[in-house]
């Protein structure tokens, strides 16, 4: 049965257990005794990938080859991880499902639990990525899985306790779920009410003559447009990706957490709701821009400076508790934030090592890095891959829910850290999207275009003033005169723009004929024809601002690994991430040496991750921080719910006086309750009768003890 916040009461290991649960389907069915057999080897060797590992790799390539759309994809996240959780929970009585429950029993669970997960997974998979660009390679990547699994992809029957029919089922009521979550699957994820308040903005031309209202968001109009997967998006002018996004269900989040909002007659639900951004008549508007701009000019290897990216010197860094400490947190000139880094590896004791590179091959790594490159697995799957990552760093022995209790094996710990953490991604997806379908503001690129073709807004009484203008800031941005034209100055190059903006930012893509040998540099540019560090065919996500989606993705899973894993640390106290010099990054040449990304906790990737959203060009600081601020909210969250659904081991439920044994004072109980016996723990096969099939179940737990039941 499909219910919705309802209260379910189970009957686990011989105790009443409730729960309150968002959309979960009760299985009605008969979970009866069988004993199953496995075609192929999934269940893997030590020191190879779980079957839920290798759907999760699937899964992520496919991502990769289908349009980039981080909602979308949290939700395919989601809605696979926890299909998976439900399929092997079948054989865990401790385990709850989240849409689909049922206790079965098998001769072997590990392979009835890979069989079943395997055709959960699959038959998700096949729907959500039929239409895909790369769909052709994808579903024979999904195939081939199968098939080397010896399982038959052409079983679709869903009747009897078989765990393909189990899984064929459980992926039956995703997929129905799916069609009633809000996101408009069946209407390919578009827009139903949606409309942009400005007209596009044509990114080959100089200025931003078409913006009406400088605090909504634009779309861009491009030459063609290509998505970070590297697709071919047809049409010049991509949409608002997800702008109705905060009315999809969510995972852990509840009716409490959303504010709704009306507009033009329709409703605009934001969950967490972080307030509204500063308008175009409020300071921090102009500043959060103006330092965008001025940190493009960090995108230099050649300006002679040398950063200490290793923990030795960043991470670290506290949170502003309020706007008014920004200016303190971010150092609005120089780039970075205010973490000082660690005084020693705080797993192992011992000092980083430090690790000096030039800010601009940093800057540019980093932005790269994070912004996932072409080939993407968009944010959510971002971080999937950091979870593998971690996962397989970490010793067996350290395979322990929530980092205590007793050791899992590497398939529940992938099962349950997949369902945790995808569940999170769906939930800040809809947090974030929810607050910029409503708030719907503007981005960088449209903003700086539009003050520097106004002029300047610092001198009134000096060439070029506009009070809509941009703030003047000494060897960052300026007004070309006949002077700084000369021959030998420094906007010598713009000789024929005086009276207009200069800034010193990153040259953009018209500097870059051939990305593997090109590199544009930075030097002062015409403000109305600003870029930020992106592909041309790119230049920014085609949705709002604010707030940051990769901000609150990353601070929601950095909160949720920690709580996972019970460590604040990665493994060994070091993440990192290779750069490889002349060979990593794809917008143009570079790095010119070996960059190693370093961190030292999972919040300190996050941190980079939000800092390299600024650099690279695509949010100011007042999207930053209140995206950070909804990560913190929504990860413990996330937790708190996952793990709602693990119970701890209890005795026996044939131990009714709880001695640790299974024997004569037990048989007791069950004479004493013999006959009809409604809601009683001496009734062990839930029929309300004690009888003589309970008296059989006591017998086959005769002399066990402890979690005899398992």
């Amino acid at each position: 049965m499909f219910c919705s916040d309802h209260l379910l009461s189970r009957r686990i290991n011989g105790k009443h257990q409730t729960m309150n649960s968002l959309h979960l389907i009760k299985s009605t069915l008969a979970a009866g005794a069988a004993s199953f057999g496995l075609w192929g080897a999934c269940q893997t060797a030590s020191g190879q990938d779980s079957v839920a590992r290798q759907w999760c790799d699937v899964m992520l390539e496919a991502i990769r080859g289908d349009f980039a759309r981080p909602p979308v994809h949290a939700r395919n996240l989601y809605h696979v991880s926890a299909a998976m959780h439900d399929a092997w929970g079948l054989y865990d009585v401790n385990t709850l499902g989240h849409l689909v429950d049922a206790d079965l029993f098998a001769d072997d669970p590990e392979a009835a639990r890979a069989e079943a997960l395997s055709y959960a997974a699959y038959r998700i998979l096949q729907a959500r990525f039929s239409t895909s660009p790369s769909a052709a390679d994808t579903l024979a990547a999904f195939d081939d899985l199968m098939n080397q699994f010896g399982y038959d992809t052409e079983f679709y029957g869903t009747a009897g306790n078989t765990p393909a029919a189990w899984g064929n089922r459980i992926a039956f009521s995703y997929l129905v779920y799916g069609l009633n979550d809000g996101a408009n699957e069946i209407g390919d994820y578009e827009n139903l009410y949606y409309t942009p308040s400005n007209p596009p903005m044509v990114v080959q031309q100089e200025g931003n003559p078409t913006l009406n209202d400088p605090d909504r968001w634009q779309p861009l109009t491009l030459d063609f447009f290509v998505d970070q997967s590297g697709n071919v998006i047809p049409g010049a002018t991509p949409p608002f990706l997800g702008a109705e996004w905060g009315i999809v269900s969510g995972f852990a989040l509840t009716e409490d957490d959303f504010t709704i909002y009306e507009r033009a007659g329709a409703l605009w639900p934001v969950a967490h709701d972080p307030g509204a951004p500063p308008s175009f008549a409020d300071a921090e508007y102009k500043h959060g821009f103006e330092m965008v701009a001025n940190w493009s000019s960090h995108c230099d290897p050649t300006d002679g400076v040398l950063w200490d990216i290793s923990p030795n010197s960043i991470g670290n860094a506290t949170l502003p508790a309020t706007p008014a400490d920004w200016d303190v947190f971010y150092d609005t000139i120089n780039g970075g934030d205010s973490g000082t880094g660690y005084p020693s590896n705080p797993v192992t004791g011992q000092p980083y090592t430090p690790q000096l590179v030039p800010r601009g091959d940093f800057v540019r790594s980093l932005s790269e890095f994070w912004a996932d490159g072409p080939d993407s697995e968009t944010p959510p799957g971002h971080w999937m891959v950091i979870l593998n990552s971690v996962s397989d760093e970490l010793a067996p022995d350290q395979f322990r829910i929530g980092g205590e209790g007793e050791v899992v094996d590497r398939l529940q710990w992938d099962i349950k850290s997949y369902f945790a953490l995808a569940g999170c991604m769906h939930d800040a997806a809809i947090s974030a999207w929810g607050a910029k379908g409503w708030y719907d503001f503007i981005r960088p690129v449209s903003a700086i275009r539009w003050m520097a073709s106004k002029g300047q807004c610092s001198d009134p009484s000096g060439p070029s003033y506009d009070p809509e203008g941009i703030n003047l800031i000494t060897d960052l941005i300026e007004v070309i005169s006949t002077e700084t034209t000369a021959v030998g100055q420094r906007h010598a190059h713009l000789s024929g723009f005086e009276g207009q903006i200069a800034i010193k930012a990153w040259r953009g893509p018209d500097f870059i004929a051939d990305p593997e040998v090109d590199q544009a540099g930075v030097d002062w540019v015409l403000g109305d024809y600003w870029w930020p560090y992106q592909r041309p065919t790119f230049v920014t996500p085609n949705f709002a601002g604010y707030v940051s989606g990769h901000s609150t993705y990353s601070r929601a899973a950095a909160e949720l690994l920690t709580s996972f894993t019970g460590s604040p640390y990665f493994p060994g106290g070091m993440g990192e991430f290779l750069c490889s010099a002349n060979e990593f990054l794809v917008f143009e040449e570079g790095p010119s040496v070996d960059v190693r990304l370093q961190w030292a906790t999972y919040r300190d990737a996050s941190d980079q991750c939000s800092l390299s959203r600024i650099w690279g060009g695509i949010h100011p600081r007042c999207d930053d921080i209140p995206g950070r601020n909804l990560g913190q909210i929504i990860g413990p969250a996330a937790w708190q719910k996952a793990s709602s659904y693990w119970l701890p081991p209890e005795l026996c439920p044939e131990d009714f006086n709880d001695d640790g044994v299974v024997d004569g004072a037990d048989l007791v109980y069950i004479i004493a309750a013999w006959g009809l016996c409604l809601n009683c723990t001496e009734d062990l096969t839930g029929d309300g009768v004690v009888n003589g099939l309970d008296l059989t179940v006591l017998i086959a737990s005769w002399g066990q003890t402890s979690e005899c039941g398992q």
